[in-house]
């Protein structure tokens, strides 16, 4: 498999004589088969929901990671890649529960796309407004190339409902 992550067994990535002050998370896949740790390219401030075919049916919000700052802890045999289309993104799976975990962008092959639902103490639904990218016309398929917002993503939890 062509993945571009490092794996426990290459050491750890992370590390470089500058000092990285980002945090490191850790995330997987629902069954726990998938493992992995990573860093944030920009925070949480890269939220964000596209309107393609594969990720209106997959549904996650995703945040950005460059290509070296995510390292597989566990479970790299069970990633299964899908590509469509043009073939340039690469989708990584849980082969065991199916899980959508990270994905290396087409618009910016630098990054991986990362399911914030796999990220250890994160959720979709703790984003009050997620910008939707316009990804049925890709950005790269684009005259002026640039990235488009189709619109808005909105959650308000029910106050009747309470907080457990």
């Amino acid at each position: 498999m062509d993945i571009q992550v490092a794996f426990s067994g290459q050491g750890n990535v992370m590390t470089d004589e500058k000092k990285d002050d980002r945090p490191v998370y850790q995330a997987a896949c629902h069954c726990g088969t998938v493992r992995f740790e990573l860093r944030l390219t920009d925070g949480l401030r890269t939220a964000r929901r596209c309107n393609c075919s594969l990720c209106r049916m997959r549904g996650a919000v995703a945040v950005s990671a460059n290509l070296g700052d995510i390292t597989v802890t566990q479970g790299e045999e069970a990633l299964t890649l899908y590509q469509f289309h043009t073939r340039e993104a690469k989708h990584y799976f849980c082969s065991r529960c199916g899980i959508y975990t990270f994905h290396q962008r087409r618009s910016a092959p630098d990054q991986y796309g990362v399911n914030v639902a796999c990220i250890e103490g994160m959720s979709p639904f703790d984003f009050a407004d997620v910008p939707v990218s316009e990804g049925r016309i890709h950005p790269k398929d684009r005259v002026d190339g640039g990235v488009g917002v189709a619109g808005w993503l909105r959650y308000e939890g029910n106050p009747e409902w309470g907080q457990g």
